[in-house]
């Protein structure tokens, strides 16, 4: 199943290609590309059943979220470099996102590991997207950490 075109023109499949060239940990790490269009598909779900979640923003959450990782383990500032990286393409590669969408990516990034819970559903459906694949690395997601009903929905 493919991803609907972007409400706002976003090249996705362009940042498809340019955001895991500069991914160090390769293609089979459990934080790569695979991870991030998993992340992508449950980001989806679950804004398909939450009101006021942005698309774009909650799919370019999925791309640039662990983008910069530098090793599978302790990583705190991975989000952070993630968050940088969209920052500095945004004016070059997906000008069409506004001040306060590039807002919420940035915040999604930077906090994905380091908060639960948070109103705004854009930004919990980024963290709750990112939750649902903790399978990958044998930890069964927790509702209590989940911020949508879609989310908890979907682990029960």
């Amino acid at each position: 199943m493919h991803p609907p075109p972007s409400p706002r023109g976003i090249n996705f499949e362009r940042l498809w290609t340019i955001v895991p060239q500069g991914f160090s940990l390769g293609a089979d790490s459990v934080h790569g590309p695979s991870h991030w269009k998993r992340v992508e598909a449950f980001a989806l779900e679950i804004a398909s059943l939450t009101p006021g979640v942005d698309t774009d923003v909650i799919r370019l959450f999925a791309l640039f979220h662990d983008s910069r990782r530098e090793n599978e383990y302790g990583d705190p500032g991975h989000g952070a470099r993630g968050a940088a990286l969209a920052f500095d393409l945004h004016q070059r590669e997906f000008p069409e996102l506004e001040t306060a969408a590039l807002e919420q990516l940035v915040t999604a990034c930077c906090w994905h590991t380091h908060r639960t819970h948070i109103d705004d559903p854009t930004i919990g459906t980024c963290f709750d997207s990112d939750r649902l694949d903790l399978g990958r690395v044998g930890i069964t997601p927790d509702a209590r950490f989940l911020n949508t009903t879609a989310a908890m929905a979907l682990i029960l």
